[in-house]
């Protein structure tokens, strides 16, 4: 539904000036007085670029060192390699769920 838009028995939607300002009445407005969520279809946005954060991780020298081998083995980036195998875990993991 777009912005301006409403549906039966629903508020109107503000026009925002900026991100901030939707983010603010977003924060403190329940959607559904202004959506009809049954009426809700899934969107994917498979182009995006996921956003990252840099974290500090202390992890032991010796494992580091194995990392760091097998990424050379497979020809990545250690960082990459590290990416994927908590990727595959958390895989594993939300499947046991």
């Amino acid at each position: 539904m777009k912005k301006g838009s409403t549906h039966k028995n629903s508020k109107r939607i503000p026009t925002f000036r900026n991100e901030d300002k939707e983010r603010e009445f977003w924060s403190s407005s329940d959607s559904t007085d202004f959506l009809d969520w049954d009426k809700a279809k899934v969107a994917a946005f498979s182009d995006l670029k996921p956003t990252t954060r840099a974290i500090s991780l202390r992890i032991p020298e010796t494992m580091l060192e194995q990392i760091r081998r097998i990424a050379n083995e497979r020809d990545v980036p250690y960082q990459s390699l590290i990416k994927m195998f908590l990727k595959d875990r958390i895989n594993q993991e939300l499947k046991r769920s």
